[in-house]
């Protein structure tokens, strides 16, 4: 995947999905959301939510999740999986425990979890705010890309286009590990996309 070619969006054809709720679907309609979504590049991956301005984006990401049929998972201390009804509620929504203090860190443990599933042949997306905060950002966390590159999965470009309110899951990147080229394209993919707060949107480039 990685080379002198540089990234590029994803042509080769995707797998559908099948299932999800209906009445997920039908309260989305009925709030006058859509989704813009044809089918996964592959069973494993990383998603990159962008922009990410109001607490809002959380429930509209849930309901497209279930929407889909998706099993999408997020990041979540270690600490919170030790509980016994947190932990549970925790799991089932998706949540993958991390501990911090590893030497591996949070990257090295995800990237561990993916090459995990794909030896079993099994679905592991990744979800992540790379802004990390619904404030203005000047640049994007790593963590997200770097697991990425490390793993050689496609990243998947998603926002939350209020203006249409549209939820946009359809254009999907192949990275190269080349920073300043893979987040110039990054950068054109989303560029027009409007979260419920504008001026809050972060800029698109990595946190150095």
């Amino acid at each position: 995947m990685f080379g002198a070619r540089g990234p590029r969006r994803w042509t080769a054809p995707l797998i559908a999905l099948t299932g999800g709720s209906a009445l997920a679907r039908w309260l989305m309609r009925l709030c006058g959301w859509k989704i813009d979504f044809h089918g996964l590049p592959g069973r494993q991956g990383v998603v990159m939510v962008y922009p990410h301005t109001s607490n809002w984006d959380f429930p509209i990401g849930v309901f497209t999740k279930w929407s889909l049929g998706m099993q999408l998972r997020f990041w979540a201390k270690d600490s919170l999986f030790t509980l016994p009804i947190v932990g549970h509620w925790m799991r089932g929504i998706g949540g993958v425990a991390v501990n911090r203090r590893a030497a591996t860190g949070m990257v090295g443990q995800t990237v561990e979890q993916i090459r995990q599933a794909r030896a079993r042949d099994e679905w592991y997306w990744l979800v992540v705010a790379p802004e990390g905060t619904r404030g203005y950002v000047d640049s994007w966390k790593s963590g997200a890309y770097q697991v990425a590159v490390q793993s050689g999965v496609p990243v998947a470009l998603a926002s939350f286009d209020y203006p249409t309110k549209t939820v946009m899951f359809s254009d999907f990147v192949e990275v190269s590990g080349d920073v300043d080229l893979d987040f110039a394209l990054f950068a054109e993919v989303l560029k027009g996309r409007q979260g419920k707060y504008q001026d809050q949107a972060g800029a698109i480039r990595l946190r150095r």
